[in-house]
């Protein structure tokens, strides 16, 4: 097995865990604020309100995913039955959030569309000032996501709700602007549509991360080829086979292959030399590595998978 395992482990566990304070706060105004919008969209009988109330619920319950996947993260981090922790939540929270942000964006389109053909009259002035609130909200939860979004695939997703929101907050305040201005209803369902396009794209892409991860594909970044020919080039190394590279969660490359040695070569070495050639060709910090006598035919057993 490769070394620095428990050191890459703990590494990517505190990667997670330590954006979890900003989280809890991003978690807590933006629910400050749904519920805001949820009471003024009630009183006024705006429905654009109303749908920027929901849309900001998906960002409220996506954080929530998140938190939920940290927290249980941690707490199997002690249980030896989960010998990689629950890593994998933080991918399913991940993919959750994009099936609902498609689900919202696909519900903006249709609804605005209705709306090209019955015209709903919004009242501009509150749907202004609470557009203006959402917009603040979302810029100071913008800010606090934005650094976990590089290092963790689940806190990207949520990143991603609240930039889909912080523009549709724009959107709103423009509508209401116009709205007011010139009593143009149509600005309302234009912008909606303007907003439902820029999401599905990104929430798509994020998708389709997380689905990869979770077959087990390889990273799109890495080349398998690329790592078979450089274990290949290792001095002792007389042939590499069953290799298999895949992504564990953000930031966690896992490899395992077996590795024909040459007869003269020295185990501790070829090992030290591929381990060397993972970790600073390809970053890869976890592998597991089989090391096959090339005098002992048939040492590795078939597999038929």
């Amino acid at each position: 097995m490769g070394a620095g395992h428990d050191h890459h482990h703990g590494a990517v566990a505190n990667a997670a865990h330590r954006h979890a304070g900003r989280l809890w706060a991003a978690f807590a105004l933006l629910a400050t604020l749904m519920v805001v919008e949820a009471v003024a969209a009630l009183q006024t009988g705006s429905l654009a309100l109303l749908s920027d109330a929901g849309h900001m619920f998906t960002d409220v319950l996506g954080i929530g995913m998140a938190l939920a996947a940290v927290a249980a993260t941690r707490r199997a981090a002690a249980d030896p039955q989960r010998t990689f922790g629950l890593y994998r939540l933080e991918v399913l929270a991940a993919l959750a959030n994009a099936v609902l942000l498609s689900g919202v964006a696909v519900y903006v389109l249709v609804e605005a569309v209705r709306r090209f053909g019955d015209p709903v009259e919004v009242p501009a002035g509150p749907m202004l000032v609470v557009a203006v609130l959402g917009l603040l909200a979302n810029v100071v939860a913008f800010a606090l996501l934005r650094p976990g979004a590089k290092e963790s695939i689940n806190l990207r997703g949520a990143y991603l709700e609240v930039l889909g929101d912080l523009l549709g907050s724009l959107g709103v305040i423009a509508a209401a602007l116009l709205i007011a201005v010139t009593d143009w209803w149509w600005a309302d369902p234009l912008v909606a549509v303007g907003i439902g396009l820029f999401i599905l794209p990104r929430t798509w892409r994020l998708g389709r991360a997380a689905v990869r991860i979770l077959v087990q594909a390889a990273p799109e970044h890495l080349q398998v080829t690329a790592v078979h020919d450089r274990l290949a080039a290792v001095p002792g190394v007389a042939e590499v086979h069953d290799l298999h590279v895949w992504t564990l969660t953000s930031g966690m490359e896992v490899a395992s292959a077996h590795l024909t040695m040459a007869p003269d070569a020295e185990v501790g070495a070829v090992l030290t030399a591929a381990r060397t050639a993972l970790r600073e060709d390809f970053r890869i910090e976890h592998a597991t590595l089989q090391i096959e006598p090339g005098a002992s035919p048939g040492a590795c057993g078939t597999v038929e998978w």
